[in-house]
């Protein structure tokens, strides 16, 4: 069995969900501006796929951390549940994130998206709420599970 990695005493997995918990949302949110909104794409896309890509890694690392920590403390059914979904989610947003930018940025600004890039603006809006709300259904659990018992 390996050593819990900690910083300062403090488990890993609660440190970087917070990053998760923050990111997500935020890069979801810059997601949805670039797919409704092709001068905020011009001008922040950049930064929304470097966001896509953080939340990615970060996801991929509190999951790693979150398995970790559960050898030595037990966790909830459901936190788990919503914990192995919310990688994969994430995931395929950041993926979809930067494809979309990355193509969206050779388009000129006097010219309409072609068809197949709005499609995938609507494939954009989706999974930034889908990936938002798995974040959201694991950060809330885990909160639940650490607090609940404390708070009552």
């Amino acid at each position: 069995m390996s050593q819990l990695v900690t910083l300062g005493g403090i488990p890993l997995h609660p440190l970087v969900v917070h990053a998760v918990v923050v990111l997500v949302p935020l890069t979801a949110l810059g997601a949805v501006l670039m797919a409704v909104m092709p001068k905020f794409s011009r001008r922040f896309g950049p930064l929304v796929a470097l966001g896509a890509l953080v939340s990615i890694g970060s996801a991929v690392l509190a999951k790693e951390a979150g398995e970790q920590l559960a050898r030595v403390k037990p966790v909830t059914a459901d936190h788990l549940r919503w914990g192995d979904q919310a990688p994969l989610w994430v995931g395929l947003f950041g993926l979809v994130v930067i494809v979309f930018w990355f193509f969206d940025r050779g388009i000129p600004a006097n010219r309409p998206r072609p068809l197949w890039l709005r499609i995938l603006a609507i494939v954009v809006v989706l999974l930034s709420l889908v990936a938002t709300v798995f974040v959201l259904g694991a950060g809330h659990s885990g909160a639940e599970a650490v607090w609940a018992a404390l708070i009552k």
